[in-house]
C-alpha cells in the first residue's frame, strides 16, 4: 500500500512538471518562429494602427503616391509597428521597415552581393550622398542630414520610395510587395492587413458622417 502511494505521488509530480513545461514550450516555439518567420505569425498580434504613425504614413503617401495603408501593413508585418525586441533580423535586415543594407545604400556598392548585408561602414549607411552615389532607396525624410533606417520617418519614407519605384505608385501593388520580400506568404499577409486598415478607415469615415 505504501509503495502504491509513493507511485501515485511520483505520477502527480510528473504531471505537474508536464503542465508547467507546456506554456514554456509554447512561448519558446512562438519566439523562434516569430523571429524566423514573422509574417507567418503576424495575424496573432494587434490589428489597430498606432495613431502616432498616421501622420508619417500620410505624408509619405503624399510624397510618393503609395497608399498609407500599404505602408502601415508593411510596418506591422516587418516589426509589429516597431515593437520588436530587436530591429536587426537574423539575416541582417535593419530598422523599422527591415531594409537590407545594400537595398538601403544601393546594390552598386562594391561590397554588395548575396542577400545584401554588405560590408558598408556605419557612417556611409546613413549618408545621403553615398546613398545617391550607389542608387539606394534610403531617404532623409526629416531633414537632419542622415538617412537612417532606425529613424521612423526615414524608414517609412524609404519604404514608400522603394514601393513607388517598384510599381506601387502605378497601381501594381502586389508586384511591389513581392519585390520588397520575395515570398507569396509575405504578400498575402501584407495585402490582408492593407485591406483591413483601409476597410477600418472607411468604416470610421461612415460613422463620423
Amino acid at each position: 500500500m505504501a509503495k502504491q502511494k509513493r507511485k501515485s505521488k511520483k505520477k502527480r509530480r510528473i504531471s505537474i512538471l508536464v503542465i508547467l513545461a507546456i506554456p514554456l514550450l509554447i512561448i519558446g516555439l512562438y519566439t523562434v518562429l516569430y523571429y524566423e518567420y514573422p509574417y507567418k505569425l503576424s495575424s496573432i498580434v494587434q490589428t489597430d494602427v498606432p495613431e502616432e504613425y498616421m501622420p508619417i504614413y500620410k505624408a509619405a503617401e503624399k510624397e510618393y503616391g503609395v497608399p498609407w495603408y500599404l505602408l502601415a501593413a508593411h510596418h506591422k508585418v516587418e516589426t509589429r509597428f516597431s515593437t520588436m525586441r530587436t530591429m536587426i533580423s537574423p539575416v541582417g535586415a535593419e530598422g523599422h521597415m527591415q531594409f537590407m543594407p545594400c537595398t538601403w545604400v544601393g546594390w552598386s556598392h562594391p561590397s554588395c552581393s548575396g542577400l545584401g548585408e554588405g560590408d558598408i561602414p556605419e557612417e556611409d549607411k546613413v549618408n545621403p550622398d553615398v546613398i545617391a552615389k550607389y542608387g539606394g532607396y534610403g531617404v532623409d525624410a526629416n531633414g537632419d542630414g542622415k538617412a537612417d533606417p532606425f529613424d521612423i520617418e526615414d524608414a517609412i519614407f524609404s519604404a514608400a520610395n522603394f514601393l513607388a519605384h517598384n510599381g506601387a505608385a502605378d497601381g501594381e501593388i502586389e508586384k511591389a510587395v513581392l519585390t520588397y520580400n520575395q515570398s507569396d506568404e509575405y504578400v498575402e499577409d501584407v495585402m490582408y492587413y492593407a485591406d483591413l486598415f483601409l476597410e477600418k478607415e472607411e468604416e470610421d469615415d461612415k460613422t463620423s458622417m
